[in-house]
């Protein structure tokens, strides 16, 4: 009989940090650990939080009387790393190192995930890792190029969630991610919208840069002239990269991110609600049918995560407007700790080897 194997998952997010524990792929204990804001708010950086959100994570644990002593692996969400082929990767120093500056220009609690899983097994002599980080670059060559010489695309994705859920569908139909090609969604706080083909994520969109679809906190694709324009207006550099990532989309439209909030408003007959909420569905089709043409029509799926697939409304959309390029599935939710854990698994099992950070971007450019 296979060992089931212990897992602890770490998954840090803005104001909390959600904890699990699972015995091979099974759950066995969740906990979303809060964090008090006006604390955080004290912090210079994320990484000056790591001992404040450790020392509330370990209460939690003790509380709830979860043994440390029994897990075999820890894992924490992969922030502030430098782009990398999907995979499970083992803790390093170069990790660490990158995890703490916030090596790829985004400051993020995800950048506590790493640090607090080599904390953890550091005490009880276990092994840490990261899975799929946010940072996941598999594109082809083709969706990295722009018309500007010297200038690439780069995607950041919720690479988690989108890759899992992948896994999981082809499992429930009896094949193997890597022999499927899917289109894969996650729509929720930020919308993710990713071409896979043969087991690799090679199309998606810069969600934190300002490309794809509005979504409730960001802005998603704008023309280059309104934006210079926009600045030219008296606006700053910062409130932009504010639009990209926090401050755009429902927020600068509504003065809300509550997605619940703004169908019920459109429903109640706002006008700029329902506005901004079809627009938004319009913006998802458009990127998914865009997707379709990256696989050349080869779609054996469209496969939808995030919590607003919870609104059977949303999901009814996309079945009508995009049902015709391949069957679509409904997950909503996510699978972050359960893929996080998973990871850990295949790599105790000697089912796949571990993958060693460098530090190095996958890509650096085209020779020529």
């Amino acid at each position: 009989m296979e060992r089931a194997y212990r897992i602890l998952v770490i998954n840090p997010g803005s104001t909390s940090t959600k904890v699990g524990v699972f015995e091979g792929d099974r759950s066995v204990f969740t906990k979303t650990v809060d964090h008090d804001a006006a604390k955080l708010a004290e912090f210079p950086d994320v990484s000056s939080q790591l001992p404040y959100r450790r020392e509330t994570i370990l209460a939690a644990l003790e509380e709830n009387d979860i043994d440390l002593a029994t897990i075999d692996a820890f894992v924490g969400r992969g922030g502030g790393l430098m782009p990398v082929e999907g995979g499970t990767y083992e803790v390093n120093e170069t990790m660490l190192e990158h995890a703490r500056a916030g090596a790829n220009g985004v400051q993020h609690p995800a950048q506590l995930g790493s640090q607090l899983a080599h904390e953890l097994a550091s005490a009880y002599g276990k092994r840490a890792f990261v899975v799929n980080p946010p940072d996941t670059d598999e594109l082809c060559d083709e969706a990295r190029m722009t018309g500007i010489k010297g200038v690439y695309r780069h995607v950041h994705l919720h690479a988690l969630n989108l890759k899992e859920t992948a896994i999981r569908h082809a499992a429930s139909q009896g094949k193997r991610y890597e022999d499927c090609n899917f289109i894969v969604c996650h729509i929720g706080g930020g919308i993710s919208i990713s071409a896979h083909r043969a087991g690799k994520m090679i199309d998606g969109y810069d969600i934190v840069g300002g490309e794809g679809m509005m979504a409730p906190t960001r802005c998603g694709g704008v023309p280059v002239v309104e934006v210079l324009d926009y600045l030219e207006a008296g606006h700053s550099v910062d409130e932009v990269r504010r639009l990209c990532m926090k401050s755009g989309g429902f927020v600068s439209l509504l003065g809300t991110s509550d997605a619940r909030e703004v169908t019920a408003r459109a429903q109640a007959g706002d006008a700029a609600a329902e506005r901004a909420w079809s627009t938004m569905l319009y913006q998802i089709t458009r990127s998914i049918a865009a997707m379709a043409g990256v696989l050349e029509g080869k779609v054996d799926g469209i496969l939808l995560g995030g919590g607003m697939v919870h609104d059977a409304g949303l999901v009814a959309h996309i079945e009508r407007t995009c049902g015709w390029i391949a069957p679509v599935s409904a997950y909503p939710g996510e699978f972050e700790l359960e893929a996080m854990a998973s990871g850990a698994v295949r790599v105790l099992a000697g089912e796949e080897e571990p993958k060693v950070y460098t530090g190095v971007p996958v890509f650096q450019g085209f020779e020529g």
